[in-house]
């Protein structure tokens, strides 16, 4: 595909790719950004061809990526998942992983922060079901264990139970008990966490302590 640059022509349905011409005839398309240092008469190899076309994916794998991360930070495994499901080369991929660390816009130690952070707020949890959901993101153990350390599941236990607890309201001790006992080891919360935030929940809502039933 080598040849001599004859003409650089904006495409009419996207105003933000060229087609570039070699020798008179069509040759390939590429994002302007990519063809901005092309000109009339320059002479391509078919090496510095493939190297141009590599950037025109990457930079196109890049703007999709940034939407992508508009809705939340993403860990590098979702990055890297969310690329190869679009059928991005390989090559392209490392380089559009490359500038998002280069850009601090991927880095897997604040994205396991953030999500531990987020659950704290509005849906609080125990270490062992947070654990579970980095893995899932594809987190090394390190950063969780790092980011677990300073978990409060005391405070976290609580929290979750006192959004929940309106919910039974109308139960007795025993089935609130039951119920809420439940819903913390669902939101993965031990057996001892679990106990000593039912029992602080019953004694707030019996007042004195005199138990319902």
């Amino acid at each position: 595909m080598a040849g001599q640059i004859t003409e650089i022509k904006v495409q009419a349905r996207s105003r933000k790719r060229v087609n570039v011409y070699l020798d008179g005839e069509y040759g390939f398309s590429l994002e302007l950004l990519v063809a901005a240092p092309l000109s009339r008469g320059d002479t391509l190899s078919d090496e510095e061809i493939e190297e141009l076309l590599l950037q025109d994916s990457t930079q196109t794998a890049f703007d999709r990526t940034l939407k992508f991360l508009a809705y939340r930070p993403r860990s590098s495994a979702e990055i890297k998942r969310f690329l190869r499901e679009k059928g991005v080369a390989p090559r392209a991929s490392e380089r559009v992983l490359d500038r998002l660390r280069s850009a601090s816009l991927l880095d897997d130690l604040a994205f396991a922060q953030y999500w531990v952070e987020n659950r704290e707020s509005f849906r609080p949890r125990g270490r062992r079901l947070l654990r579970q959901e980095l893995r899932a993101k594809g987190i090394d153990h390190g950063l969780i264990d790092e980011v677990l350390t300073d978990v409060d599941e005391g405070r976290s236990a609580y929290q979750a139970a006192v959004q929940r607890a309106a919910r039974y309201d109308r139960l007795d001790d025993e089935a609130f008990r039951e119920k809420m006992y439940g819903f913390l080891r669902r939101r993965g919360f031990d057996y001892d966490v679990a106990r000593e935030t039912i029992a602080r929940l019953l004694l707030q809502r019996n007042g004195e302590g005199t138990a319902r039933g």
